[in-house]
């Protein structure tokens, strides 16, 4: 999974190159007089008179290409007819591969420390971009048109169980609940360290960044609609299209549209290198924890983050190709699928919740924050989240259908067996690994069972008995022990 999370350094590559060509006098999505324009181009269309016929524009809107659409598929895209035609490689997108994977080594290759440091700024300065583009967007006519588009709920929508079957999946994917981004992150910390409170504020903060950057995105559509005459969900687009089609044609209409379309990307830039280089720092660090005497003697840790960045970069060549839009779109939905966010709650609190013990669990958070959970989060782990995420992973494949670009595109036959090869390496690991330890352990099945499923002492004895006896407890720092 985690290896399926590096494709999303693209999205990095893609609000790179869009920022060095926001500093142009006149945005290239805007018109159609350039080289890649076809004939069926229409450029962004301005409209200061009250929209008459919103039907009549819709119409014409469906029936042309937008310039940011060809800007995105035949500048910077050079898409070709499908994933069968990978094409020539895009130099251009080669070398924003190359710098995001550079900030990425410079930003991990001293563990967590050096992240640490950057994070201070990569983590923050999307804030103020978010506080700019906010209040311009709230000022703007037409904005509380998108922002009630964006907050009215879809009594149909809100009744089809699809859509939370994405919700659930995209909180463990948002949160990093599935992932072991929180379990590698959170070993670094001092066994005293307040869990409870660091819970609650990566909560509401992402959420509530989630939904603060909603009122940032509507408010302009709901500008770039009044402007164009036609409705918000004639504008609003899914996936990809909304941050680099939409929101780019929409920050065109603006005075000044260079200003905020180099605030938004960069803002989006620092989102993205935040979460990708948290991802490499993971991986790395739990291939270090696997080969300690190896990866952690001095200079060795920083020649590994060498190899795992340039062999990542090589790897993601095939990504900046004509036909890498469609590796990306089948990793994005295969590599990373809700099957294997379900799949691994699931097991993760079987594991805890049933094997290890949730009463366990609780006494361990209670010496090590002070104050002793509520039965709530008992109940949760064992029996609300589990039937939640079986409930949501039956559902899942039982209502799968097969990915498509646009509703045009159909993948090959071996495109879907290649997806579902990725979906499975991901969720086979979990029994795969069960069995092998049962396999290789002694005694009679329940023996074995009863062996695996609990710690050889209880955490909260073992660690009273080490300060009982004077010893320190070893912690992991930046590829060493203290």
């Amino acid at each position: 999974m985690r290896l399926y999370d590096f494709c999303y350094i693209l999205i990095q590559v893609w609000a790179l190159f869009y920022l060095v060509f926001s500093f142009r006098s006149q945005l290239p999505w805007v018109t159609c007089d350039n080289t890649w324009n076809t004939a069926n181009c229409k450029g962004l269309q301005i409209s200061d008179s009250v929209p008459t016929n919103l039907t009549a524009n819709q119409t014409m809107l469906t029936n042309t290409t937008s310039a940011a659409t060809e800007f995105w598929e035949r500048r910077m895209l050079g898409m070709s007819a499908g994933i069968e035609e990978l094409g020539s490689v895009r130099w251009e997108l080669v070398l924003c591969l190359l710098a995001s994977w550079v900030f990425t080594y410079f930003s991990i290759w001293k563990g967590v420390k050096s992240s640490a440091k950057v994070a201070y700024f990569t983590a923050t300065f999307p804030y103020v971009m978010l506080l700019i583009l906010l209040i311009r967007g709230l000022t703007l006519p037409g904005a509380w048109d998108g922002i009630y588009y964006y907050l009215y709920p879809d009594l149909k929508g809100l009744a089809n169980l699809e859509v939370w079957i994405e919700a659930g999946s995209q909180i463990c994917f948002s949160y990093g609940l599935t992932s072991g981004t929180l379990g590698v992150l959170s070993s670094y910390n001092e066994y005293k360290n307040n869990c409870y409170n660091d819970c609650f504020w990566l909560c509401l903060l992402n959420s509530g960044t989630s939904f603060v950057a909603g009122f940032v995105v509507f408010s302009v559509l709901g500008f770039m609609a009044q402007k164009q005459g036609v409705t918000v969900d004639a504008v609003a687009e899914s996936g990809p299209g909304l941050a680099f089609i939409a929101y780019p044609q929409a920050t065109a209409m603006i005075p000044f549209p260079q200003l905020w379309t180099v605030c938004f990307f960069l803002m989006l830039i620092f989102l993205c290198i935040d979460s990708h280089f948290v991802a490499a720092e993971c991986f790395i660090a739990a291939i270090s924890d696997l080969f300690p005497k190896v990866l952690r003697k001095p200079g060795r840790h920083e020649i590994f983050v060498l190899i795992i960045c340039s062999s990542f970069f090589l790897i993601h060549l095939i990504l900046v190709t004509e036909g890498g839009i469609y590796i990306f779109q089948l990793l994005d939905y295969y590599g990373c699928t809700r099957a294997f966010h379900y799949f691994t709650a699931l097991s993760q609190c079987l594991a805890l919740a049933w094997g290890f013990g949730a009463d366990r669990i609780i006494n361990i958070i209670e010496d090590m924050t002070g104050q002793r959970p509520s039965v709530f989060f008992k109940v949760c782990w064992r029996y609300i989240i589990p039937l939640l995420s079986l409930t949501s992973f039956i559902l899942y494949l039982v209502d799968y259908t097969h990915l498509r670009i646009n509703d045009r595109y159909v993948y090959p036959d071996w495109a879907y067996t290649l997806g579902w090869t990725m979906t499975l390496s991901s969720i086979l690991m979990v029994p795969l690994w069960a069995a092998g330890q049962m396999c290789f352990t002694a005694g009679t099945f329940r023996q074995r069972l009863s062996v695996l499923l609990h710690p050889v002492e209880d955490p909260v004895s073992q660690r009273r008995k080490m300060e009982e006896d004077g010893l320190h407890v070893e912690l992991r720092t930046s590829g060493e022990t203290t």
